[in-house]
């Protein structure tokens, strides 16, 4: 490997990571089948369910496995034995592996001394990236004593302890505390905002979608979508959308909506309140709704409904 090929640069706007009809096989087993993606600058959240490919994935564009077929670059480069990329990505991995005997502090130490930053450069660099993830406080005790969430935080800060350009986190967020996911949340999003290209893995939903309206979604080693949520919502369109209302008069308003021409059918719960609506023009119904609900003989007192959310696209898109 040359300086230049490590040194080397996508375009401003060209993708950061690429897959180019890239494959990966363990035997029998496909790991990763045929997959073309390019994602840029930003946060991006990688969605799928156990088995889906995403640890493949993460390990061939960090370089920690060769594709059986086809290609994948990071920056411009291949990650595959190109230990000069390791100065320019960080790695948040799902498993532990950490000196348990050391304090988070002297363990952050040796990640940056590993990094290439010298000694001085490696203990700025660990009190910089334990302030990044609150951790100060805590810094000085073994990590064998650590929570869950401070083990979390503890990896997370490994993974910028060098200032990397790309970051691959995978599952951060498991097992913290609603403050400690709301503040590790605010630090993945002003990360992406001062340039960095991040590559998030989660099996929980609602905090991707909370990170960023960009999303792959895989399954079984394929892409089975890539882009913003409500682009990718409108490939459902096929798929009735549901809408739940209530109303002190579920009959009386049943009975208008019934008459709507873009309502295709309506399901009355046994709660006595609630009607779900069926329809394939929501954009159309969510308009006529408001003169509806004003309407004194049928009042609307909630609407909501779950097809807007990451959760419906993922279950339309991955389940058969």
């Amino acid at each position: 490997m040359s300086t230049s090929d490590a040194d080397a640069k996508p375009p401003d706007d060209g993708p950061v990571i690429e897959f180019l009809a890239a494959s990966k096989w363990y035997g029998q087993v496909i790991g990763l089948n045929n997959l073309t993606l390019r994602v840029g600058r930003g946060v991006t959240g990688l969605l799928g369910p156990n088995g889906a490919g995403k640890s493949t994935l993460l390990q061939l564009a960090t370089g920690q496995l060769r594709p059986s077929q086809g290609e994948v670059r990071v920056l411009g480069v291949r990650p595959w034995n190109n230990a000069g990329l390791n100065r320019r990505v960080g790695l948040c991995p799902e498993q532990d592996a950490m000196f348990e005997w050391m304090t988070g502090r002297k363990f952050l130490r040796a990640c940056g001394e590993l990094a290439g930053l010298g000694r001085r450069g490696a203990r700025a660099a660990a009190d910089r990236v334990l302030e990044q993830v609150k951790m100060t406080a805590a810094a000085d005790r073994p990590v064998r004593g650590y929570s869950k969430g401070m083990r979390q935080r503890t990896k997370l800060a490994q993974a910028l302890i060098h200032d990397p350009e790309v970051l691959f986190l995978d599952e951060p967020l498991t097992g913290t505390d609603p403050v400690a996911r709301h503040e590790l949340m605010e630090l993945v999003a002003g990360l992406a905002r001062a340039g960095r290209t991040i590559l998030v893995s989660s099996h929980v939903l609602y905090e991707v979608q909370a990170l960023t309206s960009q999303i792959v979604l895989m399954n079984r080693g394929r892409l089975v979508a890539f882009g913003d949520v409500r682009q990718i919502r409108d490939l459902i369109d096929a798929h009735p959308h549901r809408i739940v209302l209530k109303g002190p008069d579920r009959r009386a308003l049943a009975a208008k909506l019934v008459r709507w021409d873009d309502v295709e059918g309506i399901e009355l719960p046994r709660d006595g309140r609630t009607i779900v609506v069926e329809t394939r023009e929501p954009e159309r119904f969510y308009q006529r709704l408001p003169k509806l609900a004003r309407e004194a003989d049928a009042p609307i007192e909630e609407i909501e409904s779950d097809d807007d959310s990451l959760e419906a696209v993922f279950k339309y898109l991955v389940n058969p």
